[in-house]
């Protein structure tokens, strides 16, 4: 198991600044209503082959200087599992915008055509052989950090530590079936699609 860092408040701006290339990244909340009744729990963040960052925020105000400016350096892709969700709930309450993302259920959606599930599970057991533990994800998010279990922190991080390998695998798909402009229209389309969530337009508008 990789080493987790649990930390209140912000990353130091060290931390911030020794991210390079790409890391992927996850959210804990207090439900998935967003922003009408849930909040912002924990941000889990891992570089690959590195570390894993457990962050919770100050949920008084939301203030993370360090973390915003990681989250909105376009030299970094932000990789990320569901990041509809993500992206929303970090933009909502940090006041931030996201950028350079690639949201690995999307891109499953769009290559893995053979297959109906495209849940973190189902991707890490596809491309990593592993079998991921979920028990731990129905937990109280808003406990002190210091307080989580061991279980509850393997559990955060495991939701990071794969998507590198996944992402990796999930782009060479894209590619040899030339998919990959598809999905980067999708990737470029989450801005709207998040900012229709917000407005309260959770349905597919496009349905009939």
């Amino acid at each position: 198991m990789v080493k987790i860092h649990r930390i209140k408040g912000d990353i130091t701006p060290k931390i911030a600044n020794s991210f390079k290339g790409s890391i992927s990244l996850d959210c804990e909340a207090t439900g998935l209503k967003i922003p009408e009744r849930d909040k912002l729990s924990l941000v889990q963040l891992c570089e690959k082959d590195g570390e894993v960052y457990i962050i919770q925020p100050d949920r008084n105000n939301y203030k993370a200087p360090n973390l915003v400016s990681l989250l909105e350096n376009e030299k970094i892709l932000k990789i990320g599992h569901f990041l509809r969700f993500d992206k929303s709930a970090l933009e909502y309450f940090f006041k931030c915008k996201l950028r350079n993302i690639f949201c690995t259920k999307i891109a499953s959606k769009i290559i893995r055509t053979y297959d109906s599930n495209h849940g973190l599970k189902d991707l890490v057991r596809e491309f990593c052989n592993k079998s991921l533990d979920k028990r731990y994800g129905s937990s109280d998010w808003n406990k002190d950090i210091e307080e989580l279990s061991d279980k509850q922190l393997e559990y955060a991080a495991n939701d990071v530590i794969y998507l590198h390998k996944i992402k990796s695998q999930l782009e060479k798909m894209l590619i040899r079936e030339k998919r990959m402009d598809l999905f980067k229209k999708c990737m470029g389309f989450l801005d709207t699609r998040v900012e229709l969530d917000q407005n309260g337009f959770r349905f597919d508008i496009f349905e009939h």
